[in-house]
């Protein structure tokens, strides 16, 4: 189903929940790009709204792929997500054991190749030589070539039909500012889709941002949804055992 935008004029990009965000945008085997690091900048409620909707055979574009239970670990454990298209995902074991199955497709990806891809999706290039990966199983049925005495291989950018990310806070407008590292995948993948669903902690009137502070201009952005009060897991803690 080809994404649509349609809503009353004057409307703007805010919406009240994030399944209103989501509701006529997402369809069965879609391709969306998940911003978030871990479980560090992932859009929460955005992803349990997709969850709830149902949609299945995605292909999801994220760096990795939550945990069990939480993030796009959930859409895992109701089966919605057909193939992951990744970096690293050692931390979800329902991911291990379908991938080990033969129940979901993945196309793994270096950490910086995969953040190029998804910038040269927003950027309109088609596709770019890297030398990462080159001889190892990354570059296996890719084109490579030999430039200045060095092999590269041939990556193709990554383009979404949906982007789902998370950010610090908005203006009506949709210019966003990402705070620390929760900033991390949000902006390539924002770039990367054809439609862009933002999830916020805070929105304010436009002109309450200084242009010099925005990390991701207004115009990348189509949909806002507030969500005050994310969990925001911690993906692992390691204390120091008493007396040590």
């Amino acid at each position: 189903m080809a994404a649509t935008q349609v809503r009353p004029a004057g409307a703007g990009k805010v919406y009240p929940s994030a399944a209103e965000a989501l509701r006529g945008i997402v369809a069965d085997g879609q391709t969306l790009a998940v911003g978030g690091f871990g479980l560090c900048g992932i859009p929460e409620a955005l992803i349990a709204a997709l969850r709830d909707s149902g949609v299945k055979n995605l292909t999801a574009i994220s760096n990795n792929a939550g945990v069990d239970g939480f993030g796009l670990g959930q859409l895992l454990g109701t089966r919605q997500i057909r193939k992951m298209i990744s970096s690293y995902v050692g931390e979800n074991k329902e991911f291990e054991r379908q991938f080990l199955a033969g129940e979901l497709e993945l196309e793994f990806n270096p950490q910086g190749t995969l953040a190029e891809r998804l910038r040269a999706g927003g950027a309109g290039i088609p596709a770019f030589f890297t030398a990462t990966g080159y001889g190892t199983v990354v570059a296996e049925g890719k084109e490579t070539r030999e430039i200045g005495g060095r092999h590269y291989v041939l990556e193709t950018a990554l383009v979404a039909d949906v982007s789902l990310v998370k950010a610090w806070k908005a203006d009506k407008a949709g210019n966003l500012l990402f705070r620390k590292t929760a900033r991390n995948f949000n902006p390539a993948c924002a770039m990367a889709g054809k439609v862009c669903v933002v999830e916020v902690e805070e929105l304010v009137e436009i002109g309450d941002i200084d242009p010099d502070h925005v990390h991701l201009p207004g115009i990348y952005v189509d949909r806002i949804v507030v969500n005050a009060n994310p969990e925001k897991r911690i993906e692992q803690r390691t204390i120091r055992q008493e007396g040590k």
